[in-house]
């Protein structure tokens, strides 16, 4: 009897053991719960300033004229170009005349070129005719054309082998194309011409770059086997014209606008003398050719 007595005595001590150690895990469990259900509802309840959309780049400069805060601001594509139209146009005389800043916005997609061109919001922008007839700016805006690039033809472009524009051959080829669905040799003559030869993402391969430049050195690097863009000067020291397919003659070249609002005639005269010391200044032959609009003597 001694022995059971003990064994019950045992068998209620180690009871009540557990019963200590599992109060005191729940405890702990509660606590946790809580907390957690306190850390989220501060989570849920904390304030975020809302992010701006990260498009394009931003260059400034003064030109201490003071009191005035109008701002001349400018869109390009190009950032070469976006630093020698802040320098020259900080410097122009005109400009200082009639405004306190000068902002060059470097677009970087087509979202930045509908935001700037389709709203107004720039007066003087480098972009094709189609985007400005596209938005109707000039009826909307004023935009008229200061100074043209020429014209250009679209190309594929390979290393080894000239391409062939037929359905055998392309299929199963990397093909290197912009994203820019505005750009004309980049992306819309390519997508045109694989879309009437039943070609299409799901049965060729297309990479998208940022730029013609990129896309070169896609193709030198063994990345793609075929590009699409236009033919520069420059491309004979690196490929062969051989081994270049036209796709369409006559794609619309670069373009300068001023919004002339007004009949500013000092300042689009002024920016003519800006856009052609840019034009000469700039390493590609592609920009060097320029044409001015009549109505300045230059």
């Amino acid at each position: 009897m001694k022995s059971l007595h003990k064994s019950l005595i045992h068998l209620v001590v180690f009871l009540a053991n557990i019963r200590i150690v599992a109060s005191g895990k729940w405890i702990i469990f509660v606590i946790a719960a809580i907390a957690c259900g306190a850390f989220s509802y501060l989570q849920k309840n904390t304030i975020y300033n809302d992010i701006t959309p990260q498009t394009g780049q931003f260059l400034y400069c003064k030109t201490h004229l003071t009191g005035n805060n109008d701002v001349f601001s400018v869109y390009v594509t190009d950032g070469r170009i976006a630093e020698m139209a802040k320098e020259r146009l900080c410097n122009d005389e005109t400009i200082k005349r009639q405004y306190g800043e000068v902002k060059v916005i470097v677009g970087q997609s087509d979202y930045d070129t509908f935001r700037y061109i389709n709203h107004g919001v720039v007066d003087l922008a480098l972009v094709k005719k189609n985007v400005v007839d596209a938005f109707g700016a000039d009826q909307i805006y004023g935009l008229s054309r200061v100074a043209s690039h020429p014209n250009y033809s679209a190309f594929f472009i390979a290393l080894r082998e000239r391409p062939k524009l037929n359905k055998e051959y392309l299929l199963g080829k990397k093909i290197g194309l912009l994203d820019y669905p505005s750009s004309r040799s980049g992306h819309i003559v390519p997508k045109k011409v694989l879309q009437n030869l039943g070609l299409s993402d799901d049965n060729v391969s297309i990479v998208y770059y940022s730029s013609h430049q990129e896309l070169r050195r896609a193709l030198l690097a063994g990345d793609v086997d075929i590009i699409s863009s236009y033919w520069a000067q420059d491309d004979s020291n690196r490929f062969s014209k051989n081994y270049a397919t036209p796709l369409q003659e006559d794609v619309s070249g670069m373009q300068w606008f001023l919004k002339m609002q007004t009949q500013n005639t000092d300042l689009f005269c002024a920016m003519q003398s800006v856009v052609h010391e840019i034009a000469m200044a700039h390493p590609r032959p592609y920009y060097k050719n320029i044409t001015l609009e009549a109505g300045c003597n230059k």
